[in-house]
């Protein structure tokens, strides 16, 4: 099942806590001796692999709270360890762990950071 989404603008979507959007590589056609695959054979593989377009703010940590310091100001700040991956990456993840979306006519993944199994990362890759 997928979600389809008429927004406009990708810059607005914010990823929530340990959430990666994943924008997918197109997967190879054909075997490495010419035989073309059917889509339902590449949508079965368990391991995908695509590029990381947002990342979330990483796993929240719980305030810590100075109760027997009153003359402390009481803030409720959420502090996040964040995430190995960043925007532009190449995630090797569980196509099973993500959700799909359709935004724009292209298929996007939201996955848990947990999901992903490696990251391939390029500085020039975008240069």
């Amino acid at each position: 099942m997928s979600l389809i989404i008429e927004e406009k603008d990708l810059a607005k979507f914010i990823m929530v806590g340990d959430r990666v959007l994943v924008k997918p590589k197109n997967p190879a056609g054909k075997t490495q001796s010419g035989l073309y695959l059917p889509p339902t054979v590449q949508e079965n593989e368990k391991v995908h692999s695509g590029y990381i377009v947002k990342v979330g703010p990483g796993y929240p940590i719980p305030a810590m709270t100075d109760e027997d310091e009153p003359w402390k100001e009481n803030k409720d700040e959420v502090k996040y360890v964040p995430l190995q991956a960043q925007v532009g990456d190449l995630a090797i993840y569980l196509h099973k762990s993500g959700f799909e979306i359709e935004f724009n006519k292209e298929k996007y993944i939201i996955l848990p950071h947990s999901a992903i199994m490696m990251i391939i990362r390029d500085e020039d890759l975008f240069k």
